[in-house]
């Protein structure tokens, strides 16, 4: 059975954490305060999840699902991480992160900057636009009639293709943007962020997003 290794248990990742045991997949989850923080949570997921240190989950997982606030960009460990497909859910809030030159100007993007901390794994993009109550409730089997979608980007294919399955296994249609230089598409108060959409919606929308905001 696969393993999913959780670094950051706020929001998105607790309800990532919530979807995945439901699916099939064991987790390891971890957030900065320690393993004993996130005993009410691993006891509400069962069996199949337990807690650990940032370096336990990222060594655990066969892959990982890093979300943490963008400012922590540099306590992500990188050694357990090597070789590893990493879906990032980061977005840029300046008002949390402080300025970031580089993303204000259009030169980079939220999840160029952690495949570049993560060098030697493939980062993907995924969960990002998306508000964390609609990943446990938005779901819906494929071919169903107006479906939502969600966006994915990496430079590695196979990383993409990994978001795309899980994507499919938590109830949502997949739009790959490209690389993760167009990962920018998807990213805050661009149109097609936390907007609920359909493959062509999101199509749509990743189309009309403009560079910088």
């Amino acid at each position: 059975m696969t393993t999913i290794g959780i670094i950051g248990a706020g929001h998105i990742g607790s309800q990532v954490a919530r979807k995945a045991v439901q699916v099939g997949y064991d987790v390891v989850i971890s957030n900065s305060r320690g393993p004993e923080t996130l005993a009410d949570l691993v006891a509400e997921l069962g069996p199949r999840a337990r807690a650990a240190t940032p370096a336990e989950a990222a060594a655990a997982g066969d892959i990982a699902v890093v979300t943490v606030p963008l400012k922590s960009l540099r306590d992500i460990p990188v050694e357990p991480l090597a070789g590893k497909i990493v879906i990032d859910t980061n977005n840029y809030y300046w008002e949390r992160d402080g300025r970031m030159p580089a993303l204000d100007n259009g030169e980079a993007t939220t999840s160029g900057l952690v495949q570049e901390h993560l060098s030697q794994s493939k980062v993907a993009k995924g969960f990002n636009h998306i508000l964390a109550k609609d990943i446990t409730t938005d779901g819906t089997p494929a071919g169903t009639a107006n479906r939502r979608a969600l966006a994915t980007a990496s430079d590695f294919p196979e990383a993409s293709e990994l978001v795309t399955k899980l994507y499919d296994e938590f109830g949502f249609d997949t739009v790959n943007v490209g690389p993760l230089s167009e990962s920018w598409r998807v990213e805050r108060d661009r149109p097609a962020y936390v907007a609920r959409q359909t493959a062509a919606e999101l199509t749509a929308n990743l189309a009309r997003a403009p560079r910088t905001i």
